[in-house]
């Protein structure tokens, strides 16, 4: 590295001297407790493992499980290599997990025991990937990550700058095809400093962490929370009783929230009369009534955002309090604009499209030059969301573009042309429309408005199964109506605003 280069890897190195003694992450679930020298003991044999096996810098490592140590040890010791990681979310379809490991190509791919039969299924469509490992000792046909860590930790650190690859994250499939979307060790430590700073982080803190590693909230989280010395306590799966006990017993001060995670937690709180005082500070996206509840019963703060895994998870942020409803002014080290479909800036109070320059933008989508052009055009990055900034300077989330027009099921990214290409595989489905609806539950529902082909019939649980067998469970539609015609515009496309109104307006009422 350089004289001016940070990277993860050399966090770990001053963690352990600084914060040596203090525990860094635990266990919920079997409470297991590793402090900062011994997590950075550990990182050093499993990079000295996976050199040994031939691993090289620029490599991806695949990853496909729940959260765990393992997981977070595989970070460490990828950036001690210089190797990027490349998390797959487990809860995508086996076709889809394999598209996203197959278009990065990796050389090792680490999987929890439950995927063993997906990955040896596939095996013939990984060509890329030559070691296999599985999270857990005990696999049947694969050696376990504790092989690759019984030697003395002693490899050869290559020359890794802030600008090299850390994580490919993949993006929801925009025009049907997920984005592997490349993210820096520059990118990550500036949104360390940005969280640690806007929290006020310590490593007085304690953070509850719930949401998956593959997720860049989830990640950026954990890896701000490790880079202010404070303690991570892991949650496999979340689970609302377990969780309140742990705010409680462990004094947890800080957690990202998607709905309905907050709600869960509050309810059980109000059930159990356990308190949940300690926890200062929540980060995320939830309905006016239960931040409002939450800050009343802690006397905590709610922090709202706007940003995307292209931006390392922050555009905007702020205190929900300082301007309700808002996501916050622009955070430290970024300048953001909103533009027209020109290109051109628009003016206080009015609508454009979200844009951005600075060090928490991302290196690009993996492969994909062509839209990365368009993406970056001009020396900006593109969101393709659309929002107001007022005179006070926060900024107003006013929905996607109509080219990148997007659904947000409890927090997930979802695509409508992904949905709809898979909808009209069914054999009885001429054409379909998706697009989002409120929910009170999830914040967004997926609703599809389905025109048959001649002479052909299907329910509305048969089509939700075709599809949740086909992709994730949580892209499935949870309202689906039949036409006989789908209108259309001028031009032959769907006229979308139409649909939208026609059948929106039905479901939403519904709810």
């Amino acid at each position: 590295m350089g004289l001016q280069d940070l990277t993860f890897y050399d966090l770990i190195c001053q963690n352990a001297e600084t914060y040596q003694s203090r525990n860094a992450w635990y266990e919920a679930e079997s409470g297991e407790t590793l402090r900062f020298c011994e997590y950075k003991t550990s990182v050093d044999r499993l990079a000295s493992g996976l050199q040994n096996a031939g691993l090289k810098k620029g490599d991806r490592i695949g990853v496909l499980g729940k959260n765990s140590l393992e997981y977070f040890l595989i970070y460490g010791a990828a950036a001690a290599l210089g190797a990027i990681v490349l998390p797959v979310n487990w809860r995508l379809s086996a076709d889809e997990v394999v598209f996203n490991l197959a278009d990065c190509t990796p050389v090792a791919l680490f999987y929890d025991p439950e995927y063993q039969a997906l990955i040896d299924e596939n095996r013939n469509r990984l060509p890329s990937v030559t070691h296999f490992y599985s999270l857990a000792p005990g696999a049947k046909s694969h050696a376990g990550i504790d092989s690759l860590m019984e030697n003395d930790g002693r490899f050869t650190r290559l020359e890794t700058s802030a600008d090299d690859g850390f994580v490919i994250i993949h993006t929801a499939a925009v025009a049907g095809r997920p984005r592997g979307a490349l993210l820096s060790h520059g990118n990550v430590l500036c949104a360390d400093i940005h969280l640690m700073h806007l929290f006020g982080l310590s490593c007085e803190d304690v953070h509850l962490n719930l949401l998956p590693l593959f997720h860049v909230a989830g990640l950026f989280m954990t890896i701000s929370s490790f880079h202010a010395g404070a303690l991570s306590i892991n949650m496999v799966k979340f689970d609302a009783p377990r969780a309140v006990k742990l705010i409680a017993e462990k004094n947890i001060s800080l957690m990202f929230d998607f709905a309905p995670i907050l709600s869960a937690i509050l309810e059980e709180q109000e059930k159990t009369g356990t308190p949940i005082s300690s926890l200062r500070a929540v980060l995320g996206i939830e309905t006016p009534e239960i931040i409002e509840a939450y800050q009343r019963r802690t006397r905590g703060r709610f922090y709202c955002l706007y940003g995307q895994t292209e931006t390392s998870a922050i555009v905007t942020l702020g205190r929900y309090d300082d301007r309700p409803g808002s996501a916050g002014r622009p955070v430290a080290l970024s300048r953001v604009k909103l533009l027209n479909d020109n290109d051109e800036p628009v003016a206080a109070g009015e609508t454009g499209e979200i844009v951005m320059q600075g060090p928490l933008v991302f290196k690009g989508y993996w492969g994909l030059d062509d839209e990365n052009k368009n993406t970056f055009r001009n020396g900006w990055h593109h969101t393709g969301d659309l929002g107001r900034f007022d005179a006070d300077g926060f900024l107003w989330f006013e929905g996607r573009k109509p080219d990148k027009e997007l659904i947000k099921p409890g927090g997930e990214n979802v695509y409508p042309a992904e949905v709809e290409k898979v909808i009209c595989e069914h054999p009885a489905v001429e054409a379909a429309v998706v697009f989002g609806v409120p929910d009170p539950k999830w914040k967004e529902a997926i609703s599809a408005v389905c025109q048959l082909k001649p002479g052909k019939t299907l329910s509305e649980d048969a089509l939700i199964s075709f599809v949740g067998k086909k992709i994730a469970r949580y892209k499935k539609p949870s309202h689906v109506a039949f036409t006989d015609e789908i209108s259309r515009l001028k031009d032959g496309s769907p006229d979308r605003a139409a649909i939208k109104k026609q059948y929106g307006d039905r479901w939403a009422a519904i709810r």
